[in-house]
């Protein structure tokens, strides 16, 4: 009898923990309006050869805005304006832009700007603990995601990483750092004007 108790215990103890990561999620979402965070992205080909690494600056305002920004070593920016997905890469002078629903569906972005569709694109599970974080792994339902999986990171009740595999074998792996939840961030931020002489494609 007192294995079986211990048995069941352990049994509760085992489901209290699985339900950590996606909890913390949902909370997350449900209390974050604005979010910005700095961040360190390191991708890595299938071959494992020659990390590119970056660094810049996330912002949400949901739903349906964003600005990823990437400073360094070149200059990259991604605004989500609730209705466009606009992409500027000044070294080209080009624009690419698409509409929001077709862009973003069940892309890692639709996880922090999205409204409560959370389950209806993505099929989430619980990876328990690893590297002192908390860890999830969203997966789209999909099948033009572009993406085969998104991993997630929690410290506490604070989003700390990503991983991102792609559907060639490429690792995009991102680290948080100066989170700031419901900051007051101005709305030009999620505008897009392209700059004069750019080249824009898209819609």
């Amino acid at each position: 009898m007192k294995r079986l108790v211990i048995s069941l215990a352990a049994m509760c103890f085992a489901v209290s923990a699985q339900a950590g990561a996606i909890d913390k999620l949902n909370r997350f979402l449900d209390t974050t309006r604005t979010l910005r965070a700095d961040f360190a992205q390191i991708v890595v080909a299938k071959n494992g050869k020659r990390p590119q690494q970056s660094v810049g600056v996330m912002m949400v305002s949901r739903p349906g805005k964003f600005r990823w920004q990437i400073d360094k070593p070149y200059n990259q920016l991604l605004v989500g304006d609730g209705e466009k997905i606009w992409m500027y890469d000044p070294d080209l002078r080009q624009v690419t832009v698409k509409k929001m629903d077709a862009a973003l569906g069940s892309t890692p972005a639709a996880l922090l700007v999205g409204g409560s569709t959370l389950e209806k694109n993505f099929t989430l599970r619980e990876l328990g603990e690893r590297e002192g974080m908390e860890w999830l792994e969203a997966t789209p339902k999909s099948p033009d995601s572009g993406f085969e999986k998104l991993q997630v990171g929690f410290v506490g009740d604070d989003l700390k990483a990503m991983e991102l595999f792609d559907n060639f074998g490429q690792v995009t792996s991102l680290v948080f750092s100066n989170v700031q939840r419901n900051p007051s961030l101005p709305a030009a931020n999620f505008r897009f004007v392209p700059p004069v002489g750019a080249d824009v494609i898209g819609e």
